[in-house]
């Protein structure tokens, strides 16, 4: 049982389990003390962003089979740290996000609005 809520104040549900993600790679965007990225916004992501937070430097759509990451492409869902889903919304690519697997955290940097507007 994950102990923990999502924006609208239910329990937090998965994000997705292929591939696994979130900071804990247990399919859900939970968070703590380590994860320094916070890890909490559950979002679809598209093509634009994944060429966006490429050219910041975090390349997720490149298939790492050391760490047994197979690559995103479109319509994957994967857990994003919330202060970069931020700046690719101030850069008008912000994938959409699955609200019910967004960690409450994500309302510590974005408002529950700004999140709705891109609700998958």
């Amino acid at each position: 049982m994950i102990d923990a809520q999502n924006v609208l104040g239910t329990d937090l549900q998965l994000c997705c389990s292929d591939p696994m993600t979130g900071y804990y790679r247990d399919g859900y965007c939970r968070t703590g003390g380590q994860d320094f990225g916070v890890h909490v916004v559950c979002a679809q992501v598209t093509d634009e962003f994944l060429t966006f937070t490429k050219q910041q430097g975090n390349d997720l759509s490149t298939p790492m089979p050391a760490y047994h990451f197979p690559g995103l492409k479109s319509g994957d869902r994967w857990c994003l740290c919330v202060s970069r889903w931020q700046e690719a919304k101030d850069a008008g690519v912000a994938p959409p996000v699955v609200l019910e697997a967004t960690h409450i955290r994500a309302l510590e940097v974005v408002s529950l609005d700004e999140l709705k507007q891109y609700a998958a």
